[in-house]
């Protein structure tokens, strides 16, 4: 039997584990990621990337190679909504409606103008080996799969675990400061009385993966295809591209089928379903994997239990409606590394980890809640076009005739299916639930302001620099290079931006980076400064003066904000880091 010591055990090797690993690693937090399988997953699972997760890909030099084998943005920024896939009678391949949907088409000017990267579909089974390469050079030799926690204990002080590797049997043990579990929920939280919160599984999908020539028929352009039989309910589904390649070129594919028990179809049997379901009788087809899995809508009950925390689906399950699973599970890790390296190194107690919790709950129970939402809201959309699951065969094809009756009562009946598509806008166009959920309490110091009022269907974002929002965005340029906001702060230390008036909190901000021994990043941001404002753009979100600061945290939220000077900024400063900091 072996030994390791190290600040912190991940458990778990999938998209919110890797992000960990890499994140924790670049904020120079030694640790070990163990994950049961012998290589990442096999199977796409989730596919959109959002603006947020793509902008802290960005900020730890992953999202390059991302967008590498990314869509484009033009072969997927659609939803489309259509009768069927191929056939030649009179209602088949009818396009009901399309809209733009996650950044594209005519969305792509206000997502640009949002933040400095734009979101990317890229499903786990190709993003997952590049967060794993990037994993392993960055904390060589500490990636180990095919190996699993058989057991833990917290001991206080630490945690012990027991690692076996699964291919020899050997047995290691852990000693670590902290345990992340980002299994998916499936030991570390049960371990620790640690209860999943909400209804029963929602419904079972079942989703065939595979392989297809399929070029001849699909249109290509969108993140998701859904299809609306004129005939059977049990035809209805949603056809979803996987890659490698992409619009007619790709090969993979993902068919989501209406609901039903699970263990319908087999990697056999499933075939001339597909093929019936796509009127495509003589397709051949390769089958990967058929897979049942139950919707949920859960979320933890706590977050840590003493030395052991919880990260992604191990603390929230929600209807892939709006993509929003594995975007929170990163973003709860990228929440978590810098209060961990804070903690770790002694620039912070152990109570920092608590506001892990308090930040990131709220914003997992805001995201089961919309995601639930947008998937009901879904069904409201199919059935306004009578293609309901509860409509039966006859009256589905007199109703879908009547949405393309050429005559003027059909453009009655496509005028008010329309009005209600464009509601699904909360599903597909929800740029403030991407980059515009914040924190209230936690390492925030209020300054007695209200945030920007909530759009219902959030579908427009308003920047902010108000504490707890991440920093608005905007382009500045430096010495002839086009930097983001987002690139001005550190990804490591807290950063102190201020306006071209701002000497005195710079000069107070070093003082204290001394008495706290915290690095503190500064920078000035105006005409003649070392960065400038390009055309404007910050000087429109900043929401300071000259003379003012912002505190922004190494995850590029807010933390403090002074619109205007101090009489003492060394005074001020050092009550806002003992406040932020515990201390």
């Amino acid at each position: 039997m072996g030994a390791i010591e190290v600040p912190v055990l991940i458990v778990g090797g999938g998209g919110c584990g890797l992000s960990a690993s890499v994140f924790l690693s670049d904020q120079g937090v030694d640790h070990l990621l163990v994950e049961r399988h012998p290589e990442t997953s096999r199977i796409p699972k989730a596919h959109y990337l959002n603006q947020r997760t793509m902008e802290i890909y960005r900020q730890h030099g992953v999202a390059e190679d991302v967008l590498a084998q990314a869509a484009p943005l033009d072969k997927f920024g659609k939803v489309r909504w259509m009768t069927t896939l191929a056939g030649d009678g009179p209602l088949d391949r009818r396009l009901i409606h399309e809209m733009d949907a996650f950044g594209g088409g005519e969305l792509e000017e206000t997502y640009a103008a949002a933040g400095p990267v734009l979101p990317a579909k890229l499903p786990q089974m190709w993003l997952e080996p590049i967060l794993r390469r990037h994993a392993e050079d960055r904390n060589p030799g500490r990636i180990l799969f095919h190996h699993e926690v058989t057991s833990f204990s917290d001991e206080g002080d630490h945690v012990l675990a027991e690692v076996r590797d699964t291919e020899t049997g050997e047995i290691t043990t852990v000693k670590a400061q902290y345990l992340i579990g980002a299994d998916g929920g499936r030991f570390v939280g049960p371990a620790v009385g640690i209860e999943m919160q909400g209804p029963p599984g929602l419904v079972n999908t079942t989703t065939a993966y595979f392989s297809a020539d399929l070029s001849e028929w699909w249109e290509e352009g969108t993140l998701i295809t859904h299809f609306l039989s004129p005939e059977d309910p049990d035809l209805s589904s949603n056809l979803i591209e996987m890659g490698p390649s992409w619009g007619k070129s790709c090969e993979q594919w993902g068919l989501h089928f209406a609901p039903g028990p699970p263990g319908r179809w087999d990697t056999e049997t499933v075939v001339p379903r597909i093929r019936e379901l796509l009127r495509i009788p003589d397709l051949e087809i390769t089958v990967h994997k058929v897979t049942d899995w139950i919707v949920d809508a859960i979320l933890a009950d706590r977050y840590r239990v003493g030395r052991v925390l919880i990260a992604g689906d191990a603390a929230h399950k929600q209807p892939p409606a709006v993509g929003l699973g594995l975007n929170t599970g990163v973003q709860d890790a990228h929440n978590l590394a810098w209060k961990l390296a804070a903690v770790l190194s002694g620039r912070a107690p152990d109570s920092l980890i608590d506001t892990y919790e308090a930040e990131r709950r709220p914003v997992g129970r805001q995201n089961v809640d919309w995601a639930v939402s947008a998937a009901v809201h879904h069904q409201a959309v199919i059935d306004a076009v009578g293609a309901g699951h509860n409509i039966p065969a006859g009256r589905r094809r007199q109703r879908l005739e009547a949405y393309f009756d050429p005559s003027p009562l059909g453009d009655t009946v496509r005028a008010r299916a329309l009005e209600i598509f464009h509601t699904h806008r909360g599903g597909c166009q929800s740029l403030d639930m991407e980059v515009g959920f914040h924190y209230e309490d936690g390492v925030v110091l209020p300054d007695g302001t209200e945030p920007p009022a909530v759009v219902p269907m959030r579908n427009e974002h308003t920047p902010t620099s108000r504490p707890g929002h991440r920093l608005p965005h905007a382009w500045l340029t430096r010495d002839g290079q086009r930097l983001s906001t987002l690139d001005v702060a550190s990804r490591t230390d807290f950063t102190l931006i201020t306006g071209p008036e701002g000497t005195p909190w710079c000069e107070a901000a070093a003082r204290v980076a001394e008495k706290f021994s915290i690095p503190v990043v500064t920078a000035r941001i105006g005409a003649g400064e070392e960065y400038a404002d390009v055309d404007g753009g910050w000087e429109a979100v900043r929401q300071i003066g000259d003379a003012g600061a912002l505190l922004v945290r190494p995850d590029h939220h807010v933390a403090w904000r002074s619109t205007d000077g101090a009489a003492d900024a060394e005074l001020v400063l050092v009550e806002a880091f003992r406040s932020l900091l515990d201390r």
